[in-house]
């Protein structure tokens, strides 16, 4: 009996999907046998801080920028990113450091600022049932990644990725990123049983972001960990030079200190399960 996710699933394709994006001079895989860590902070704030922040993740051992200019916030007020003019600073951290950068896409109107400038573009969870957004980026050659919906099942969550497929495009990266349950002492609840569920059900890369799984700086190492060891592809953490001063998720970024310390464990247990670490 055919899954309802057809594409997505392991009854369509036998072996794992694998997306590579290359930036001159490097290439970088996200999938199966992999282990592909994503950093930077939550939102591109200003030049420097950010242009500094590539920097030292491209020396530090991350393999791909993350840096938000379309922020969605629950309230108005809050900081909403640099939109449009901040661009050509990802643009020049981009150029600099060599690595391939993603950010969040909120509406079709964006793409002609971002796919030019942009290797990954990704669906935030608010967005991961916006039907519309996901088909004019079934048209496109760039992989997208989609963040599971805030209280989406499993089914759900691949059947918006079965959009994208469907459409044409091949290139989707799974994210994990905590549903929202009952339990106050977290942001969200990190289901890292989804990842071998994944796994078994689905032929695409699945990769967790305990930034945003938890809400807190301290639990985003113990539940990287726990992503590699259960066969995650890959994780995306927050990363911030002063995350007190953060205009936005400071409370659940790591410091460069930190950050180095989660990548020498997550490293040494993707060594354990055989990973390539690039």
């Amino acid at each position: 009996m055919m899954q309802p996710f057809r594409m997505a699933s392991r009854e369509d394709r036998e072996g794992d999907t694998l997306i590579q994006i290359s930036t001159a001079p490097r290439k970088v895989t996200v999938g199966e046998g992999y282990c592909t860590i994503i950093a930077g902070p939550c939102a591109v704030e200003c030049k420097e801080s950010y242009i500094d922040m590539a920097v030292f993740l491209k020396a530090a051992g991350a393999h791909i920028l993350r840096g938000g200019l379309f922020k969605p916030r629950t309230s108005p007020y809050s900081f909403k990113g640099l939109g449009g003019p901040g661009i050509n600073i990802i643009k020049e951290a981009r150029e600099i450091t060599g690595l391939p950068v993603v950010t969040e896409i909120m509406d079709v109107r964006d793409l002609d600022i971002l796919y030019d400038s942009i290797d990954i573009l990704q669906v935030g969870s608010r967005n991961m049932q916006n039907f519309s957004l996901l088909e004019e980026l079934s048209k496109l050659d760039k992989p997208i990644l989609l963040k599971r919906g805030l209280s989406a099942t499993i089914e759900e969550w691949l059947l918006a990725a079965e959009y994208v497929l469907n459409g044409g495009n091949e290139k989707v990266i799974l994210c994990e990123r905590g549903i929202r349950t009952f339990e106050p002492y977290t942001r969200n609840t990190v289901d890292i049983g989804a990842v071998p569920l994944i796994k078994r059900l689905s032929h695409l890369p699945i990769i967790v972001d305990p930034s945003h799984a938890t809400g807190k700086w301290h639990m985003v190492t113990p539940i990287a960990k726990a992503a590699i060891a259960a066969g995650a592809d890959g994780v995306m953490v927050e990363v911030h030079q002063n995350p007190d001063y953060a205009l936005s998720d400071g409370k659940q970024s790591l410091t460069p200190d930190n950050f180095r310390g989660m990548l020498r464990q997550v490293t040494d247990i993707a060594c354990l399960e055989g990973k390539i670490v690039i």
